[in-house]
């Protein structure tokens, strides 16, 4: 289904991104990688060509309208056409909402949120001339449940999978498709590069913390699938343009768990609060040492 079609990909430098990238060519399609490090591109290109695909480097930063908007326009003049476009670019940030600095919040807007109609309004041009498309915007399970300490992250995420659900309905029966990914956690440099610092260190050092805490209160964690590596993401979301839906959940247990959330929050908060008692321990003591 994707011989011949046009994919462009932002953040297609590593993770996610660069998974897809390859998946996609391998099944046909042209794949157009835009990210800002232009050697990580290259390097990506390389491996496309040399298993027999196309790709055509773009180097560009999605938060500047003007290159994000570049991409598209750029795309289709050489191109001819606009099939896929897939909104991957983002990042995340390591702070309590007291210590979330107006320049984090403008930050994660900027990449996570207005970025969509930086691409998605020149894109829509083209899919509707050729009466096709598909629009994948990359959330997180953070764009439909909370996490502490990364609230300008889940609240630019949950602005991400709102704007989905509304561009799905001005698509309606157009024969574009717009989805939305929800991934838990997934094996890349994501946690490591999150602005505020790395998120890792609390991840390793709260977790023995969080099983105590749920075994003491006699507390049932979220059953939600643990790590998974980029490929499986980008498989799922593959399975998605084939068979379009409207939210894709990677992680078994995800779909279940914002299912409970949906009805009470209240209980998906309950089996949260270990997790929440965890890091809070871990992010005082860290941040204690900085201060």
């Amino acid at each position: 289904m994707l011989t011949n079609k046009i994919a462009i990909i932002t953040g297609a430098s590593s993770g996610i991104g660069a998974a897809l990238a390859k998946l996609f060519s391998k099944k046909g399609a042209t794949v157009v990688l835009a990210a800002r490090r232009v050697d990580k591109l290259h390097e990506l290109a390389q491996q496309i060509k040399a298993d027999g695909g196309n790709a055509i480097v773009h180097p560009c930063d999605v938060t500047v309208k003007a290159e994000a908007e570049h991409l598209i326009n750029q795309t289709f003049d050489d191109l001819k056409r606009v099939d896929i476009l897939v909104n991957n670019a983002g990042r995340g940030h390591f702070a309590s909402i007291e210590d979330t600095t107006d320049e984090m919040i403008q930050s994660m807007f900027k990449l996570n949120v207005y970025s969509l109609w930086y691409t998605v309004r020149p894109a829509l041009k083209y899919m509707k001339q050729q009466g096709s498309g598909h629009i994948i915007n990359i959330a997180s399970m953070a764009g439909k449940v909370a996490y502490p300490y990364n609230s300008a992250y889940v609240a630019a995420k949950h602005a991400c999978v709102g704007f989905t659900h509304a561009l799905r309905l001005e698509l309606a029966e157009m024969n574009i498709h717009a989805s939305v990914v929800c991934p838990n956690g997934v094996l890349t440099d994501w946690a490591s590069v999150t602005e505020g610092g790395s998120m890792l260190p609390m991840f390793s050092e709260a977790g023995p913390i969080i099983k105590k805490i749920a075994e003491e209160r006699g507390v049932s964690l979220p059953k939600i699938q643990g790590m998974i590596p980029a490929e499986s993401v980008a498989q799922q979301i593959l399975d998605c343009i084939y068979n379009p839906v409207a939210e894709v959940y990677t992680h078994k247990g995800a779909k279940e768990f914002v299912e409970l959330a949906t009805r009470s929050r209240e209980e998906a908060e309950k089996q949260q609060i270990p997790v929440v008692l965890g890091e809070r321990e871990v992010y005082e003591r860290v941040k204690g040492k900085q201060g």
